[in-house]
């Protein structure tokens, strides 16, 4: 009785759970697949309707890996995502550690700070481009007012600083979004620890070195991990502000497979750079799984 009980359970949960597998599985994993064909095949705007493409293995990857541009897209993902991880994690960290102290009106500044994380991308990259502007832009009026420069800085369009103005942005989005984790985690600190810490004569440093970060790291893991992967697979970010310009200076991955396949028409190409992508975020999602079955042991 207590098998027929315990095999209907389980196939109750098997149904419940179906629907879910069979959205993810459509709206997720047919995509995915599709996309792992294409990346194996030479399909364009010429081919496509007529079905004529054919197999060609690991050329697309061979291609893209030799390709300067693709060298220039990906240097560009990796300084966005290590420079945006630094300063996001950094400030974040800073903050965190402030407003984890009882004082007035902590709950409503925290509640500022997190303005920015709460707006949709799309509107934080239109007002960060704004902001940018030459003409008008509040960065180039403040600087001009404190004479810091001479004359307006045309950010957006000039290759040298564009990569500069997006990760700024990027920052002002990402730092509420550290700073909440890791307020969560440092929450989760018994004071007692503190307290005893104190008692056997330890100074905040020593309490903040050999309590704060190791109770920490758990945290501090997983802001960095969903950092990476969130930061790595920008687009919206780039595309609304920059469009990948000017010559590539801001373009990233998901900017350039996005061009590679809906502007250019070279689907195989855009499907190859989606791809290669995808597997630098397993990698590093399998990465942190490891980090994680070690800190259980």
């Amino acid at each position: 009785m207590k098998l027929s009980m315990a095999a209907k359970k389980r196939r109750e949960a098997y149904i419940f759970i179906l629907p879910g597998f069979i959205y993810l599985l459509v709206v997720c994993g047919y995509p995915l697949l599709y996309n792992i064909i294409l990346s194996f095949k030479n399909v364009n705007v010429k081919n496509m309707a007529t079905g004529t493409s054919i197999f060609v293995g690991l050329d697309n990857y061979k291609t893209m890996i030799s390709d300067p541009t693709f060298q220039l897209v990906f240097k560009n993902t990796i300084i966005f995502t290590l420079a945006c991880l630094v300063v996001q994690f950094t400030i974040g960290f800073i903050f965190a550690m402030f407003f984890s102290q009882k004082f007035t009106f902590a709950g409503p500044i925290r509640g500022l700070v997190l303005v920015g994380y709460m707006m949709p991308m799309s509107v934080t990259a239109l007002l960060g481009k704004n902001m940018f502007l030459l003409d008008g832009g509040v960065i180039n009026d403040v600087l001009m007012k404190l004479h810091l420069v001479s004359a307006p800085i045309d950010w957006l369009v000039n290759g040298g600083t564009a990569l500069g103005a997006v990760i700024a942005v990027n920052c002002w989005v990402g730092i509420p979004f550290n700073m909440l984790l890791l307020t969560s985690g440092l929450t989760g600190i018994p004071d007692d620890i503190y307290e005893s810490a104190s008692i056997d004569g330890a100074n905040k440093f020593q309490r903040f070195l050999h309590i704060t970060l190791p109770l920490m790291k758990p945290a501090m893991l997983s802001v960095l991990m969903l950092g990476f992967i969130y930061t790595f697979k920008a687009f919206d970010l780039m595309f609304i502000m920059t469009a990948g310009g000017p010559f590539n200076s801001t373009d990233v991955l998901g900017t350039y497979a996005y061009s590679k396949a809906f502007t250019q028409y070279e689907f195989s190409q855009g499907s190859t750079i989606a791809m290669i992508l995808f597997a630098c975020l397993f990698l590093v999602g399998l990465f942190y799984l490891r980090l994680l079955s070690k800190e259980d042991d």
